[in-house]
């Protein structure tokens, strides 16, 4: 028998898949905006995936004896960019948004949980900085902090951040910096946001502050 993975951060970039329903997000589940990249960092299982059924179980008993509903989604994994050896071909979800599940939609070996808090996109909605960025862009910037601009004016407190302006700038989660920028650790420890599909070049990691 196959036993689930427990991760604490899943970023799944599903291929063929639906969003959840804006009207769900008013419920009482509720997260923090993050960058791509930040979620990537934190994650333990990265995959491109496609839903290929969906079906509600039992997963045990809570604390009064009562059932625990959950949706099973099976999954067809395209590629692996982060987590363990073993392919992943089972996800479970909340059945409900109210507590944090998430739908998926499909389209008729490792099992893990997502919930709405977890980011999940459209494949075809990612940019091609985002999708490098999974592959490696990301990965070097995971020693990097990416901190949220709440309200003009914000700085930085350390060399080692990057400030993400999207929302405070844009009014939104996916502008510029989410889509284009990738926070990269730069020769002298300090880290600045790069943009471009290419690896940065050796003048931009040995370069200065001003």
């Amino acid at each position: 028998m196959k036993m689930p993975f427990n991760v604490n951060g899943i970023l799944c970039t599903l291929a063929l898949l639906l969003l959840w329903r804006a009207e769900e997000l008013v419920e009482a589940c509720s997260c923090a905006p993050v960058h791509p990249q930040q979620a990537f960092c934190n994650a333990d299982v990265v995959i491109r995936a496609k839903v290929v059924g969906e079906s509600e179980v039992d997963t045990g008993n809570d604390i009064y004896g009562n059932p625990i509903k959950r949706i099973q989604y099976e999954v067809k994994q395209i590629k692996m960019f982060k987590g363990p050896t073993q392919d992943i071909d089972t996800i479970f979800t909340a059945p409900m948004s109210a507590v944090c599940g998430v739908t998926l939609d499909s389209e008729a070996n490792g099992r893990m949980h997502v919930t709405l808090c977890d980011y999940i996109m459209p494949w075809d909605s990612l940019s091609n900085t985002q999708k490098k960025g999974l592959t490696q862009r990301y990965q070097m910037g995971c020693e990097c902090k990416i901190v949220r601009c709440p309200s003009l004016p914000c700085e930085i407190s350390a060399p080692e951040e990057c400030l993400w302006t999207d929302m405070m700038i844009e009014k939104q989660v996916h502008g510029r910096q989410a889509n284009h920028y990738a926070c990269v650790k730069r020769a002298d420890g300090s880290c600045s946001w790069y943009r471009g599909i290419a690896s940065p070049k050796k003048e931009f990691l040995d370069a200065d502050d001003p």
